[in-house]
């Protein structure tokens, strides 16, 4: 866990803020322009947080701290699950603007429960952990039909998930998972090496695969969730990778989607995002123009062209900025695209059958333990009232 440890003296009297989800069509210009906010914050910044700002996802919860007028005094914005942007008044009545790491615990549990009613509510009710109950259906949902389950199957579930201010954060992660269903059983893994799903012979549950969008020149700049620049003392971070290409080359759908935004989007200029299978969507930035036919709705199979290279937004050259994210969490797109294969081979399939051998070990000797501890806290909610000081 980061300690990032911001205390500004002018802030000492209010200790309370609010806890609220980031309003669909609200940009962060629009946010800086309801508060009476100089724009110059946003136009003054350098080019990779002006790209940051545009990150920023509707429903995601942030929390703000307004004096007794209404006038802001400071913005905590998550813009993944690592990295935060913080605006705040400082001593002179400026308006500044960093970014921050979040600050988070991360848990490694064991939930073993037996069906009363369905995997989701019971996982629900023993842990009023909702992402962990959505991921258990989401990895089990090509290749398990839950419908055949019955009171009293097992569930046994290893999985890790961050907790900030006294509730669960982000995006579950199961280690492994298994489920019983009339004495037989049926596990899966996850591979960290490419975030997939893999059974316990080493074959993918996932299915679904990703190509390089452009033929590049080179990778002018890679994924990065956080990183502390040791120079200008700060963090930094970069959501996607930059392919350099020549303006007007031709930009591909990496995957089978619907295109669910196309149009300027801030920093990122023109850009079309893809909604794909399995809570996937990718962000194709800086185009120079869109191929004619296009529009928010369209069906795209994977390589279908779908824009060209340009310089749009902020920029320095042309190239390509492409983003993956997974149920809204920003991963790294060379970690999919670079597997292209239903199963682990050599090496790296033994690796990985050594390792759910010990996993498997470990689910079995779970089952029926009901006196497993598992963390219960508090669901996430759209408002309510915490001391500030501590998300920093």
């Amino acid at each position: 866990m980061i300690i990032c440890t911001v205390l500004m003296s002018i802030f000492l009297y209010a200790n309370k803020t609010e806890e609220l989800a980031w309003p669909k069509g609200e940009t962060f210009l629009t946010y800086l322009e309801k508060y009476n906010i100089s724009l110059n914050l946003y136009y003054n910044l350098e080019k990779e947080d002006k790209e940051l700002c545009a990150e920023i996802v509707a429903g995601s919860n942030y929390f703000q701290l307004l004096d007794e007028k209404g006038s802001l005094i400071q913005v905590l914005i998550p813009i993944s699950e690592e990295m935060q942007l913080h605006i705040y008044k400082n001593n002179e009545n400026i308006y500044k603007f960093k970014t921050l790491p979040i600050v988070y615990q991360e848990i490694e549990e064991i939930l073993s429960i037996k069906i009363n009613n369905s995997p989701y509510l019971d996982i629900l009710k023993a842990t009023n952990n909702k992402a962990l109950a959505d991921e258990v259906l989401r990895s089990f949902s090509n290749s398990l039909n839950f419908r055949y389950m019955r009171k009293g199957d097992n569930v046994v579930i290893k999985y890790k998930q961050k907790i900030r201010l006294g509730k669960y954060f982000g995006q579950a992660h199961i280690i492994g998972a298994l489920i019983e269903i009339k004495g037989k059983k049926h596990y899966i893994f996850k591979n960290e090496k490419d975030t997939k799903y893999y059974d316990e012979k080493a074959k993918s549950l996932t299915n679904f695969f990703f190509r390089t969008p452009l033929s590049y020149t080179r990778i002018s700049s890679k994924f990065t969730k956080k990183r502390w620049h040791p120079i200008l003392k700060r963090y930094r971070a970069h959501l996607g990778v930059d392919y350099a290409a020549p303006r007007g080359r031709k930009i591909y759908a990496a995957a089978n989607g619907r295109i669910i935004f196309r149009g300027r989007k801030g920093a990122y200029g023109n850009t079309i995002i893809i909604k794909h299978n399995n809570g996937l969507k990718t962000l194709y930035a800086h185009q120079s123009k869109f191929r004619s036919g296009l529009r928010v709705g369209s069906r795209v199979k994977k390589g279908k062209h779908i824009g060209y290279v340009g310089s749009t937004g902020l920029s320095s050259g042309p190239h390509l900025h492409l983003g993956l994210y997974k149920y809204g969490r920003a991963i790294n797109p060379l970690k999919i695209i670079k597997i292209t294969k239903n199963k682990l081979k050599g090496k790296s399939k033994k690796e990985f059958l050594r390792y759910t051998k010990r996993i498997i070990n470990i689910l079995k000797q779970s089952i029926n333990n009901q006196a497993l501890r598992v963390t219960k806290l508090e669901r996430n909610s759209s408002s309510s009232n915490i001391d500030l000081n501590s998300v920093l």
